[in-house]
């Protein structure tokens, strides 16, 4: 509905519009600066002799200049034009989830998956003697600092259902 409207207005009187703005007058260009032309070089012939003569000293050290450029040697990459990483990473293969191809088959060490992160810190919830952080740091390939924090600072949320009240359950209280 909006765009109906706008378009009504944006479209009204489009023609006479257009030919009020092609009918008006160009707008005068702004004036140009004053520069220096070369008629003023044949006022100062010095300038003129000193432009065209050739200065020997630069011409032979320019002569004694002499550059040399090697391509490095071409070296021949395996696997048929594949781009490798530069920082060859290790990596590790994922406890994986319920969501089958779409899941994340490895992940770097040192690094967990969003579905290890949920699982880890559910277990340690449910079990926190079992599932210790050294116990989850070995497991996941983690640093011990980096687990202390991660069960320090992140709790999974927890489902907790409420009995449904009665109206009349409300009126009493």
């Amino acid at each position: 509905m909006g765009g109906r409207l706008t378009r009504v207005f944006r479209t009204f009187n489009v023609e006479n519009r257009a030919r009020r703005e092609i009918s008006k007058e160009k707008p005068t260009p702004a004036p140009r600066h004053p520069t220096p032309r070369h008629s003023e070089l044949p006022e100062h012939p010095e300038i003129e002799a000193e432009i065209c003569k050739k200065d020997t000293r630069l011409l032979s050290l320019l002569k004694d200049i002499y550059v040399e450029s090697r391509d490095p040697p071409a070296r021949v990459k395996d696997g048929g034009g594949e781009h490798l990483p530069s920082k060859v990473e290790e990596k590790r293969l994922t406890k994986l989830g319920h969501l089958g191809d779409l899941d994340i088959k490895k992940v770097s060490k040192g690094r967990i998956s969003i579905v290890e992160a949920l699982t880890l810190l559910n277990n340690h919830k449910l079990h926190p003697q079992t599932w210790t952080a050294e116990k989850i740091a070995v497991e996941y390939s983690l640093e011990l600092k980096d687990v202390h924090s991660l069960l320090e600072f992140f709790i999974p949320f927890t489902v907790q259902e409420f009995p449904k009240e009665t109206k009349k359950a409300i009126k009493a209280t």
